[in-house]
């Protein structure tokens, strides 16, 4: 006899008591998220803090910090959380839920790769991001000191330190300089 399985939907997940490890929700699987490494964290922090405050000086919306979590897809649900996002404040006004996860992609999301992050698995977070709607996402390598920068899944630009990335178009005039990331 076997035994079926059953995925797990958002409001689900949302009502799960919070555990030692962070979770995503990947087309109705529950996928652990392992805590991340002090460089990894550092470098995260340093991208979080350089966003906000360019955000936040300039009034365009909310940076978010990697355990909230964004519905990109139902039937089955897939709950992604970036280390950090940012969504105009235009969208966070479209919200119909006044708490819980974010319905929908942020404008930007962001990854910083962990030593134990594949490529299958950062290519399928990207494309999540980006078929739930982002316009833009950022991908960190610490080993590397590169980042790539996703407008779409055809559309890759990547950086080396110490080259600088720029808001493009949902952040126009933010810059970041690889040498302050990885530093």
């Amino acid at each position: 006899m076997s035994v079926k399985s059953r995925y797990v939907t958002a409001d689900e997940l949302e009502r799960m008591p919070e555990g030692d490890e962070r979770v995503e929700l990947v087309k109705g699987v529950l996928v652990k998220e392992p805590p991340a490494g002090y460089i990894h964290g550092g470098i995260a922090g340093s991208i979080l803090a350089a966003l906000h405050a360019y955000v936040h000086n300039r009034k365009l919306g909310v940076v978010y910090a990697a355990d909230t979590g964004f519905i990109l897809s139902h039937n089955p649900d897939t709950v992604r959380a970036p280390d950090t996002a940012y969504v105009s404040f235009e969208r966070v006004a479209q919200q119909k839920r006044k708490k819980g996860f974010f319905v929908g992609a942020p404008d930007l999301a962001v990854e910083v790769i962990s030593p134990d992050d594949t490529i299958k698995e950062v290519d399928a977070k990207v494309a999540d991001y980006l078929n739930a709607g982002a316009k833009q996402v950022w991908v960190f390598y610490p080993e590397t000191r590169t980042a790539a920068v996703y407008r779409s899944l055809g559309e890759v630009e990547m950086l080396e330190y110490p080259d600088t990335l720029n808001g493009g178009d949902i952040l126009p005039g933010f810059e970041l300089p690889l040498s302050e990331v990885f530093e």
